[in-house]
């Protein structure tokens, strides 16, 4: 009894939020590696169409790159979270390097960055997770994956979406894929036309929000997410070097 008390209370304290219990037909949309050039005015032109607002989680390196497009993005009333410096897998990391990896990417994403963090590819380790929570962020992951880093068409990703989605669901797209090198895997726009006829389909039914107002919107369900790259992964997927911030 004691000892589901304990879990019960750290799942409380340090749990990953996935979706929300909520009676309002609200859900969250999330895009993560941007901001990119080309696909983030795109998707904010599609966004705005559907008067729907979305969560970016950006890559530092990318919001440094493009502050104007951090700054669109807010402008928009679309909420920004943290998605480390450049997308390095956590629990590969030291602490120093992980601490490093969030606060760098807390400065370019500036001032409008949120208090969410998402650890690339879902990666956490306990370790990680209290990094996170001892710089004051809320993690966020998902709960439904359009597996838009594939090569699927906008038909197929929609096909996988369509009977997921459930009040306070949250939702990962990519607007940019940081480290995919195969550059048709890269092109977004699959995602962009997925996203549009998405929205043509759920927004009689739904309406979309940012993660920060969902969460206020219902009861946040937490888990003790810890999902650590294993051999295959790390053996299929080439790794960005991890020592750029020492």
């Amino acid at each position: 009894m004691l000892s589901r008390i304990k879990k019960s209370i750290l799942r409380r304290a340090l749990g990953t939020i996935t979706h929300v219990s909520t009676q309002d037909s609200v859900v969250a949309l999330t895009f993560d590696d941007g901001p990119h050039p080309i696909f983030t005015p795109e998707l904010l032109e599609i966004l705005k169409n559907h008067k729907a607002k979305a969560t970016f989680f950006m890559i530092g390196k990318n919001a440094q790159r493009y502050p104007e497009l951090v700054s669109d993005v807010a402008m928009a009333g679309h909420a920004i979270g943290n998605h480390t410096w450049d997308h390095s897998s956590l629990p590969l990391l030291t602490g120093r390097q992980r601490r490093a990896q969030i606060r760098a990417c807390e400065k370019a994403i500036a001032p409008y960055g949120k208090r969410i963090f998402r650890p690339p590819y879902g990666h956490q380790s306990i370790a990680s997770r209290l990094d996170a929570f001892w710089l004051g962020y809320q993690v966020i992951t998902w709960n439904v994956m359009a597996h838009d880093w594939l090569d699927h068409d906008a038909n197929r990703l929609l096909d996988g979406l369509k009977n997921k989605i459930r009040p306070g669901c949250m939702v990962v797209f990519h607007d940019d894929l940081y480290a995919v090198r195969e550059k048709h895997y890269a092109n977004r726009q699959p995602t962009l036309k997925a996203v549009h006829m998405f929205l043509e389909r759920f927004s009689d039914q739904y309406s979309f929000i940012t993660v920060p107002e969902l969460i206020r919107r219902g009861y946040p369900h937490r888990q003790n997410w810890y999902w650590e790259p294993d051999q295959e992964w790390l053996s299929t997927l080439k790794m960005v070097k991890y020592n750029d911030l020492g």
